[in-house]
């Protein structure tokens, strides 16, 4: 890589190496080199380990209240290859990799390539400046959509959408209590009612105890005055 390409690199990544050759290294894949341990295979594992350290402390900070499940389906949205394949193409970091001649027109450079690049890339920055430098660049890539996996997960979750509400303004964790349930064995619907402290919430009625827990918080958030009936 020359002076110029290394810069827009650096330029893209809003970091400055020490150590270039670790950037360099960073957008060598194994297909354009004899030995794969000059390539950013192994920089790809370091890389990986990095970013769901980085992206689960962040979601266990700012979202207090989400259980592990919830967090669990974020964390796994934002880690995937797809995103991480959107951050590289978003950054451009994708066009730079140093691949094989018969690799130049793969469809995969925009695929599993950019994402493992963008891996590589956490890697080096790490190496060459530390775990702040690390979590600053990918806070700054993952930050929006950090927000938009937290608007997509309550926007269908009532449970958890009741829950941080409820701590927020009343400092307690919402009770569901289980009022009935009717049919046989292999055909139930049970009817749940939300409780917050000493005050219950209009019952709904689901095909399961989620589904009517589900459906009980959606009433107490309508009640609320939280979300709008639909």
């Amino acid at each position: 890589m020359d002076e110029e390409l290394l810069q827009q690199i650096e330029q893209a990544i809003d970091y400055k190496f020490h150590d270039r050759d670790l950037l360099v290294r960073a957008f060598t894949h194994s297909s354009s080199v004899d030995n794969r341990l000059l390539s950013n295979e192994r920089l790809e594992f370091l890389g990986d380990s990095i970013l769901a350290v980085v992206i689960c402390q962040s979601l266990y900070e700012q979202f207090p209240s989400y259980l592990e499940g919830d967090l669990t389906k974020i964390k796994s949205m934002l880690v995937s290859r797809r995103t991480c394949a959107r951050v590289a193409k978003e950054l451009g970091l994708h066009e730079h990799l140093k691949v094989g001649k018969g690799m130049v027109n793969s469809r995969s450079l925009s695929g599993s390539l950019a994402a493992g690049v963008l891996e590589a890339v956490i890697a080096v920055i790490y190496i060459d400046g530390g775990f702040e430098a690390a979590r600053t660049f990918l806070l700054s890539c993952f930050a929006e959509m950090i927000e938009q996996a937290n608007r997509e997960q309550t926007q269908d979750n009532f449970k958890s959408l009741l829950q941080q509400y409820a701590q927020q303004e009343f400092s307690v964790t919402p009770g569901y209590v289980l009022l009935d349930e009717k049919g046989p064995d292999h055909d139930k619907c049970f009817e749940t009612q939300v409780a917050i402290r000493d005050r219950h919430f209009p019952s709904a009625w689901g095909t399961n105890k989620k589904e009517a827990e589900q459906k009980a918080a959606f009433n107490a958030l309508v009640e609320l005055g939280v979300i709008e009936e639909t």
